[in-house]
């Protein structure tokens, strides 16, 4: 199952992170943890913000690996469904 997932981050939380050091190795040892096909950041909805690529095997993966991104940044985490071009192929391919 391919998640996109966004992920704002607190504000105060980020800016204890930046002002201690600690958000670059915070932000790799997350990476290494959700182990996202894609990893983009940048400011959205007024927040600095995380968009992931993960694929993951089953629903019941969503907490152990996402949970994470509430612990260490209190962040409001969005996920969304999504599909690369093969399996949109595949699925619409069963409409017809």
């Amino acid at each position: 199952m391919r998640l996109l997932v966004k992920a704002n981050v607190d504000t105060e939380r980020g800016n204890e992170a930046i002002r201690s050091g600690k958000m670059p190795q915070m932000v790799k040892e997350m990476l290494e943890h959700i182990k996202p096909e894609a990893a983009y950041f940048g400011p959205m909805d007024g927040h600095r913000t995380m968009l992931l690529v993960v694929d993951l095997p089953d629903s019941s993966q969503l907490p152990p690996t996402l949970d994470v991104l509430y612990s260490e940044l209190n962040a409001y985490v969005e996920v969304t469904p999504v599909m690369n071009i093969e399996e949109l192929q595949k699925g619409t391919a069963q409409l017809q």
